[in-house]
């Protein structure tokens, strides 16, 4: 050293720290941040002592029945490449066509047992055996813990702000963003409604303001009677977690809903799972099947099904009519926006399945569907 110049090694020293101390400020921030509301709570007490009862839940984690890999081993660089430089319309170049609702739309009643209203993405109302059920509510523009960053809704709502119809159950697949949304939540507890999750997803809700006793977690298999609407959490191919540090800690389902006579199965996100067919096995046959074709990609096969494996979960579990979901309204995904759709009805007609695929807020009747038309073309 010459002159009091630092030598090379401890330029070296000095860049490494520098690049270490500022590592380990943003992991600083973004525990900070993961504590805030959007993120939810872990469970405990009595519902963790619950979750860890259940045979799902191994070495502190639940899991999927299959071996389940996030990402495909051996994808991650074809992932990437996908990423920045496919050239997919990725988003729609045309306003998506809606039909506008009105809850006083609803004092209508189905008159074959069943009708459904795809809102988009995986939030269908159905209403069945009287009641009206709510899957997977998001009505945010955004499916983020921030309303000013994440992914944005192609299209408004079928419905405007608080004209949504009175809503007897809502029950969810699992804590991801797109599909538990805390200002949704929220809005529908302050009107009564009663939640249905799958275990430990009681935490995220009561820490949200929901109040407990209208709060019901269950684990694959379980089901709760509600005044003769039965719910019932059945097995899917996924993983769960809002933050850094609670991959899995929660799980994940997809639904049965039945009523005395109807019956209709709810896949929430999913990879095909060989569960599907003994749900069919022991559940079936269903009037309608609500399954997931969108936001999926080689990289991600085995916790988000393709277009064609819901066509053969909608057989496995002996559906009748097949209304797919989870595509059409978020860019999550590195496909067309609109290529689920389009897969899902090669893949039907190749089956010789009936398939429904309704504009968002448009009707859909079991015994009666609406002619098929491709509108996302």
């Amino acid at each position: 050293m010459q002159n009091g110049a630092p030598t090379m090694s401890t330029t070296v020293r000095r860049i490494v720290t520098i690049v270490l101390g500022a590592a380990l400020a943003l992991v600083i921030l973004a525990l900070g941040v993961t504590q805030l509301a959007p993120f939810g709570a872990a469970a405990s007490g009595e519902r963790l002592s619950r979750m860890q009862r259940s045979d799902r839940h191994i070495s502190g984690k639940f899991k999927n029945f299959e071996e389940t890999h996030k990402l495909v081993p051996g994808k991650f660089t074809e992932m990437l490449t996908h990423q920045f430089f496919g050239d997919e319309q990725r988003v729609p170049a045309l306003p998506v066509p809606v039909v506008k609702r009105r809850a006083a739309d609803y004092e209508l009643k189905p008159t074959n047992g069943i009708r459904a209203t795809w809102l988009g993405h995986a939030s269908v109302l159905i209403e069945i055996a009287g009641r009206r059920v709510l899957t997977d509510p998001i009505f945010s523009d955004r499916c983020s813990p921030f309303s000013f960053v994440g992914p944005e809704r192609f299209a408004a709502l079928p419905f405007a702000a608080g004209d949504v119809p009175q809503i007897d159950a809502v029950v969810i697949s699992h804590d991801h963003y797109d599909h538990l949304d805390m200002a949704t939540i929220q809005a529908l507890s302050a009107r009564g409604t009663r939640f249905f999750v799958p275990l430990g997803i009681g935490a995220h809700l009561e820490r949200w303001g929901v109040p407990k006793e209208r709060v019901v977690d269950l684990d694959w298999y379980e089901s709760f009677d509600l005044q003769g609407l039965v719910l019932t959490a059945t097995p899917a191919r996924h993983y769960s977690g809002r933050g850094l540090l609670d991959s899995d800690q929660t799980l994940w389902a997809s639904w049965v809903i039945a009523g005395p006579s109807e019956r209709v199965f709810f896949s929430g996100d999913s990879g095909y799972s060989t569960e599907f067919k003994k749900i069919g096995e022991r559940f079936g046959p269903f009037q309608l099947t609500l399954v997931k074709i969108g936001a999926s990609d080689p990289t991600w096969q085995e916790i988000h099904m393709s277009a064609e494996e819901a066509v053969k979960t909608h057989q496995d579990v002996r559906g009748q009519l097949l209304l797919p979901i989870h595509w059409g309204t978020f860019n999550l995904a590195y496909h067309a926006w609109n290529e689920p759709p389009d897969r899902a009805l090669v893949a039907a007609q190749a089956a010789n399945i009936a398939i429904t695929v309704p504009k968002p807020g448009e009707w859909v009747d079991p015994a009666g569907p609406p002619q098929l038309t491709t509108w996302w073309r």
